[in-house]
């Protein structure tokens, strides 16, 4: 596998996952509302792709997802967002996704 220019970027540039899309999809949107900046981002998942290289993960679209899921995981810790908020939110994806006939795309009201 070729490096890419970007070295945040997918490897392959694609989702494989709806969720993988997701994961970068939340982090774009709270960089915009002003929850952690892009250089947050762009730090906590370098750090969290050379643990993971550390740790002997093989260089896979799974290893960079999970790296990015964990580094959103931190920022969003981070960044004050309240559990009670983060809660809520989570529910409502929750009962979103159990609305949604299987094949759709899950629409948050």
């Amino acid at each position: 596998m070729q490096p890419p220019d970007d070295p945040l970027a997918p490897p392959s540039g694609v989702f494989a996952e709806p969720w993988q899309a997701t994961v970068l999809a939340m982090a774009t949107a709270l960089i915009r509302q002003g929850h952690f900046t892009q250089i947050d981002w762009a730090h906590a998942l370098g750090a969290k792709l050379a643990e993971a290289d550390k740790m002997g993960a093989p260089d896979t679209e799974d290893t960079y997802y999970n790296a990015a899921l964990t580094a959103l995981e931190q920022l969003i810790g981070q960044a004050g967002i309240p559990p009670a908020d983060q809660a809520t939110r989570k529910a409502a994806w929750e009962d979103a996704y159990r609305r949604t006939p299987h094949g759709a795309p899950v629409v948050l009201e």
